[in-house]
């Protein structure tokens, strides 16, 4: 049935990424109104989270900030799609970095680090800076449950020289990388839900008292990694720029969940400049304090 499903479903995939971008973008409007009209997928989730995230605003302002959302989430997830032909040439326009001298004084020092990110703006095409990279560039990712799409999504991202590790065996890829002496940057995103298994500690984000993910703080202490903040902004549809922001070089020198709450900060501040570019449908604020 996977198999089925996979061969039913790419033919449409791989049309849709060979679309010229004025028709691709067109399509995305269609699925917009699908969307957000028609299936009015998880728009309680968004007006709860919106509320929480963004009280100091009105129930009009994050209504705009709703359907802005909506319409770059349908742009994203197309995106994606895409990556399956779009050109590397077409990608180095769309996508940029603002200073990739910050991560060439990275690996001058002969250093591994974390890249932690955020599920903002486009999170995908992230992953094109590997091609831009003297680290060896992994992505840490959740395994899909259909074989069939997951090596697909491998194929993908091995474009740009990305090496993707589950989140299971990424402990053992960082002993091995670190024997064998290759300075890798891993990139993780750490903003969303951690499962209840998992919560070892809560902090306030966006206000809020929520468990917060803190394997990248982990991971950083136990491997000496330093950590960056990768943030991605959006400069119109379909261009984004990102820029690589230090959080810390030793982050053995912090407190325990110091580093983590160091992050946390510059989500916030992503989040705030243009909240209509983070991915709210996540239901990142189950798991609150209440006071």
């Amino acid at each position: 049935m996977q198999f089925l499903v996979y061969i039913l479903a790419y033919p449409i995939l791989w049309l849709i990424s060979i679309l010229p971008f004025r028709i691709f973008y067109w399509f995305s409007d269609f699925v917009f109104f699908l969307v957000y009209y028609v299936l009015g997928y998880r728009r309680k989730v968004v007006r709860e989270n919106l509320a929480l995230a963004l009280p100091h605003l009105s129930d009009v302002e994050r209504k705009v900030i709703e359907k802005k959302f909506y319409q770059h989430m349908c742009d994203m997830f197309l995106e994606m799609i895409k990556t399956m032909s779009i050109s590397p040439e077409e990608m180095e326009k769309r996508f940029t970095v603002t200073n990739m001298e910050v991560i060439r004084e990275y690996e001058k020092k002969g250093k591994s680090a974390i890249l932690v990110t955020s599920h903002y703006a486009s999170f995908e095409w992230i992953l094109t800076i590997n091609k831009k990279l003297l680290f060896k560039g992994v992505g840490v990712y959740k395994k899909i449950a259909n074989p069939y799409f997951d090596k697909l999504v491998r194929k993908i991202r091995s474009k740009y020289d990305t090496e993707l590790v589950e989140t299971r065996k990424t402990i053992p890829l960082m002993a091995q990388n670190q024997r064998d002496g290759i300075l890798s940057l891993y990139g993780l995103a750490s903003d969303q839900s951690p499962k209840l298994d998992r919560i070892f500690h809560s902090s306030s984000f966006m206000g809020i008292e929520v468990p917060v993910h803190t394997g990248s703080e982990m991971l950083a202490k136990k491997y000496d990694l330093s950590v960056i903040f990768f943030k991605v902004k959006k400069i119109k549809r379909g261009y984004y720029e990102g820029t690589f922001i230090p959080i810390c070089d030793n982050p053995r020198d912090y407190e325990d969940f110091k580093v983590t709450e160091m992050y946390l900060e510059e989500v916030e501040k992503q989040i705030l400049e243009a909240p209509e570019y983070y991915l709210w449908t996540h239901k990142r604020w189950k798991h609150r304090v209440e006071r």
